[in-house]
Parts: structure tokens; C-alpha cells; sequence
């Protein structure tokens, strides 16, 4: 009998499954939500733009967070990833991040809450480049301590 509760659970898990969404983006990437908000008897879509800083559960259970400034105040909005509420999810940039949940970008406000892009067949984001005139102070402090 628990045998085939369980397979009964599995099959309405499938049937509510978005196969789209499933592995579409990532924590720290760009994305545009669209919703569909309901006014009375008109619907319309709102564009939700952010960078989503979590993905949380599993199968229909699956939610992710997305975060956006406006006006220097953080806004988050969570939704299930599987919700009919929403009409799709676009991709804008994939985010080069080494977590899963971005938490930290709560603390910090303006371009600090920037994630680098990844970008090219490797997906990696070149590391920067020492200035050359650090270079050349590297050098002369090499130098004198030799002397």
C-alpha cells in the first residue's frame, strides 16, 4: 500500500513539474520574472528584475529569491519555482558565484552588490590585472631589498 502512495505522489509531483524551469538559472544570475497579476477581471504581466540570491527544495516543493534595489532599499520576493503565476523566467546574464545562497548581498548597497559575469565557452571570468604602476612598485621594493 505505501508502495503505491508513493508512486500516486510521484505521478501528481510530475504533472505539476514546469520541465522549463527545471535547471534554467542558477544562484547569483540576472533573471527577469514575469508575473501575472490579476486587477479585478483584466490580468497583466509585471517584469520582477533581480539577481537571485537562493534556491531552496525540491520537486514541486522548489522555491527560489529574488533580489533588486529600488531607491537604495532592497526588495526580495520568493516564489515557487513551479508556480502557474508565473509566465515565464528570462535569463539576462549568468552570475560567476562560488554559493549557493547569496545572503551576503543583503549587507551591501549600490555597485557592491555586483556579481561578476561569467562569460565565453569556459564560463570564466578572467582574473584581474595588477595596474602597471603596481607592477613596477612591486619591482623597485624587490630591489631594494636585496641591497
Amino acid at each position: 500500500m505505501a508502495n503505491k502512495k508513493k508512486s500516486v505522489r510521484e505521478l501528481v509531483d510530475k504533472l505539476g513539474l514546469k520541465p522549463e524551469r527545471i535547471k534554467a538559472f542558477k544562484a547569483g544570475d540576472s533573471v527577469d520574472v514575469h508575473v501575472k497579476i490579476v486587477e479585478g477581471e483584466k490580468e497583466r504581466i509585471q517584469i520582477f528584475s533581480g539577481i537571485v540570491i537562493a534556491i531552496k527544495g525540491h520537486g514541486t516543493n522548489e522555491s527560489f529569491t529574488v533580489r533588486r534595489l529600488v531607491g537604495n532599499e532592497g526588495v526580495e520576493r520568493v516564489w515557487p519555482l513551479h508556480t502557474p503565476s508565473i509566465d515565464k523566467i528570462e535569463l539576462k546574464k549568468s552570475g560567476k558565484v562560488r554559493r549557493a545562497k547569496l545572503y551576503y548581498l543583503r549587507d551591501r548597497v549600490g555597485k557592491a552588490t555586483r556579481v561578476a559575469e561569467m562569460t565565453g565557452e569556459g564560463a570564466a571570468v578572467k582574473p584581474r590585472q595588477k595596474a602597471a604602476s603596481a607592477v613596477k612598485k612591486d619591482k623597485e621594493v624587490k630591489t631594494e631589498t636585496k641591497a
